[in-house]
């Protein structure tokens, strides 16, 4: 043994002892991860490696399923808090110990078997060499996290596949599958699992007898890029523009990343890695990068929580939806394309060919865009038994209610089909507002029943609400989640209450659009400025997506739910002022949105057959029937009085045991309404803002606008001790 440690071993190959394999296998760990820890064990291996004077070539090698997932997020919050200065000696620490293996007196090669991200990539560029099995994956996802590869990634990967399959890489942040990284010459072979090892040790011996030159590799790899100022300039200012464009002016991250491949392009490696430490540290201590870090941190809580649920669940083996239609045709879509077969019933005989429909057009498009073959969708569309009856519904482990949103229609149904499954079978209702306690009310198991809220369009829209009646069980609950997860949903279990918790929080940002309204705000306009907060669409827009009908059909059971604060979303507004809300003078007058191309905007088709929206004269009339006064508001004013509502409206839910926390309230509310992901969450926004200067904000505004906008009591004594939704990480 030439080294061992807790994460990494070096020892004399089998086949021959002059060749070193070092082997990634963190003890206590699924995956290997490269921590401080194992970062330094890493310099230690290699100086052990340096010193054995016998060696004539390395293999780095992994005794896990993936080679290497990447750097340990975890520590990345604590890591930026040290500041810029840190993280560019550290940065320069790692590229010294990377720089090491790949100047090592013999031949390299890495053997990758599974997954190879971020600082795993980086890790095997180092190498003269690489093999590849044709079940692995490598890429550089970092920008994803609002921060570059750090680690030699913008140096090394530009010279072995050049700049403009680089740019595509990191910019993109892609995870690229074996038969791509050797078609661009990311690595040198491809071969299946077994044979791995045997193919590294090949092109080791092969280098070792000189037939293949390894030192040639290294110039290449160490050399400034050969890039005339021409190519330079098509190579770099192309793909900034197109780069920007597509990331949008939230993410600098991947425009950065293009500008340290450029200024490094004429550099030899150690001035370019200088500039991609620079560049990181500077990223690094942007809000951006901290939220983004935070939101992975976040979503590992969310699959984690998923994952317990999982390990208690009866298998779902076969599911059903009742009510088939788009939302039917959708989530019966979801489920055959994942592998669980489902069964799709209604009572009309259009209503399923309508659901057929949206299934096969969504499958249609996958083949158009060769995410699978005519004959895989032939196959996963035989997934999808369409039935007018309930006859083979007795093996049916999980059904989905998805018919009209109608208390007396959905308790009819549950109640009917309750009668014809099996004792064990979990009932579901895709409800986006009514209570699943009521729901239960008439049904004879009310622990198998729960809400499987599905949020639209079904296959784009990531999240998953699981809510808890009063009488649910737990069983009912792990099944639910385990079926969304197979679906490849992000389930988040919330406790009931009108709304839930999407709708419950998304309804108070309607309310603060329509006091706005009142106040004689330019919708078009407050659009705008919610757009480049960050909002996928403002909320006029939404509302027109959302559907105008169902707008107020939720708001007034919002209304209902939480009058004194929320009486203004039913229709006549019962709180400050009275009067009708801009949402009810659509709706009354017939303009209910995209689904009949009127409300807010008018929409006409585009080229692709899409909405598209343009201004509509009609309705920015019928907005001045709503107004009471006109006042002049800022950009800032705007913001806060949309988002204050929201926020507040989130912290009640997590304070009512609504949501479970923090990290679960955040996540639901990016994967459900498009809250902005460089802003984090709600709460990690109240937390930027500090609480003490919300709370300050809320109160101001509340004083005119009143209870919507009131702080509640929990948060007023968080802001006076300090306290916050987000402790920070503990530094190492």
């Amino acid at each position: 043994m030439i080294y061992q440690g807790n994460a990494i071993t070096v020892s004399r190959d089998d086949d021959d002892d002059a060749v070193a394999k070092l082997t990634f296998d963190l003890q206590g760990e699924s995956v290997n991860k490269l921590s401080g820890a194992v970062i330094s064990e890493l310099d230690e291996a290699v100086k052990a490696i340096q010193s054995d004077k016998g060696l004539k070539g390395l293999i780095l090698t992994s005794a896990k399923e993936a080679f290497i997932v990447g750097a340990d997020i975890t520590e990345f919050q604590a890591m930026f808090g040290k500041g810029a200065e840190f993280l560019e000696s550290m940065l320069h620490r790692v590229h010294g110990i990377f720089n090491a293996i790949e100047d090592l007196p013999f031949p390299t090669v890495t053997a990758i078997n599974g997954l190879a991200l971020g600082g795993g990539c980086e890790v095997l560029l180092t190498t003269d060499f690489r093999v590849m099995s044709d079940k692995a994956q490598i890429g550089l996802p970092e920008t994803q996290l609002g921060i570059l590869p750090g680690w030699g990634g913008c140096v090394r990967l530009p010279r072995l596949i050049g700049a403009d399959n680089a740019i595509e890489w990191i910019a993109g942040g892609t995870q690229n599958q074996a038969g791509a990284a050797l078609k661009v010459g990311a690595v040198d072979a491809v071969v299946p699992a077994e044979r791995l090892e045997e193919a590294a040790r090949d092109i080791l011996a092969r280098a070792i007898a000189g037939e293949l030159d390894y030192r040639v590799r290294r110039e290449e790899k160490q050399r400034p890029l050969m890039l005339n100022p021409i190519e330079q300039m098509m190579t770099f200012e192309t793909a900034k523009g197109y780069v920007a464009g597509k990331a949008g002016p939230h993410y600098p991250a991947p425009v950065e990343a293009i500008k340290v491949i450029q200024k490094g392009a004429g550099e030899e490696r150690s001035r370019a890695q200088a500039i991609e430490a620079k560049a990181f540290a500077k990223l690094a201590m942007t809000d951006v990068a901290f939220n983004l870090v935070g939101l992975f941190m976040n979503d590992q809580v969310v699959k984690k929580k998923g994952g317990q649920y999982e390990k208690q669940a009866r298998p779902v083996k076969q599911a059903a939806v009742l009510g088939a239609g788009i939302m039917g045709g959708g989530i019966a879509y979801q489920s055959a394309s994942k592998g669980t077969p489902i069964l799709m019933k209604d009572i009309k005989d259009d209503a399923i060919e309508l659901g057929l429909k949206e299934a096969r057009k969504l499958f249609a498009k996958q083949v158009e865009r060769k995410k699978l073959t005519t004959e895989q969708m032939a196959e996963k569309l035989t997934n999808i038994r369409p039935t007018l009856s309930y006859g083979d519904f007795g093996h049916v482990d999980l059904v989905v209610e998805a018919v009209v949103e109608n208390p007396k229609v959905k308790g009819a149904v549950l109640t009917e089909v309750e009668g014809l499954v099996g004792e064990e079978t979990i009932l579901a209702s895709n409800t986006s507002t009514i209570s699943i306690t009521r729901l239960a009310k008439n049904l004879k198991r009310p622990e198998n029943f729960c809400g499987m809220h599905f949020f639209n369009p079904v296959h784009r829209m990531p999240l998953v609400e699981v809510i808890r009646g009063e009488k649910t069980g737990d069983a009912a609950v792990a099944a639910t989640v385990a079926y969304a997860r197979a679906m490849g949903k992000t389930p988040i279990v919330v406790n009931d209450c009108p709304g839930f918790l999407v709708n419950r929080v998304l309804f108070p940002y309607f309310g603060g659009f329509s006091l706005l309204m009142q106040q004689g705000a330019d919708f078009q306009r407050v659009d705008r400025i919610m757009e480049r907060f960050g909002w996928p669409m403002g909320p006029a827009y939404l509302l027109d997506v959302v559907g105008l009908d169902t707008a107020v059909h939720a708001g007034e059971v919002m209304a209902e739910g939480f009058p004194e604060r929320m009486g203004s979303l039913g229709g006549e507004a019962k709180g400050e002022g009275g009067g009708k809300s801009a949402i009810q003078a659509m709706f009354e007058n017939d303009r209910l949105g995209q689904k009949n191309d009127k409300g807010f905007y008018a929409y006409e088709e585009d080229k692709k057959g899409k909405p598209k929206k343009v201004t509509d004269k009609a309705a920015i009339e019928l907005i001045k029937s709503v107004v009471k006064e006109t006042r002049e508001f800022s950009d800032e004013d705007i913001i806060a009085r949309m988002m204050v509502p929201l926020c507040l409206e989130t912290v009640r839910c997590l304070e009512d045991d609504i949501v479970g926390s923090a990290a679960e309230a955040d996540m639901a509310l990016i994967y459900g309404i498009g809250f902005p992901p460089f802003r984090g969450g709600a709460l990690r926004y109240i937390d930027a803002m500090g609480v003490d200067a919300f709370v300050k904000l809320a109160d101001g505004l509340a004083e005119e606008l009143g209870p919507l906008y009131a702080p509640t009591e929990k948060l007023r004594e968080m802001a006076k001790a300090g306290e916050v939704f987000y402790p920070a990480p503990v530094q190492r």
